[in-house]
């Protein structure tokens, strides 16, 4: 899967679940693996990763961005 598309379901992860997204898309990512969906778990971990990087680029409450 190309980068801009884990972007892409990572930022509609967010849109879907607010905070809890990338709980979302761990909970995925296990749920792939324990299917035996190894590739799927690696994308899922991906999203999961992407949603984290996200987050921690916009500014918390009290925060600005620079």
């Amino acid at each position: 899967m190309k980068e801009s598309d884990i972007l892409l379901a990572a930022s509609q992860m967010i849109r879907l679940h607010g905070i809890g997204a990338s709980e979302a898309a761990a909970g995925r990512a296990r749920s792939m693996l324990g299917q035996g969906d190894v590739e799927g778990f690696h994308t899922w971990k991906r999203i999961a990763d992407a949603i984290h990087d996200l987050a921690r680029q916009k500014p918390g409450p009290g925060e600005t961005e620079s």
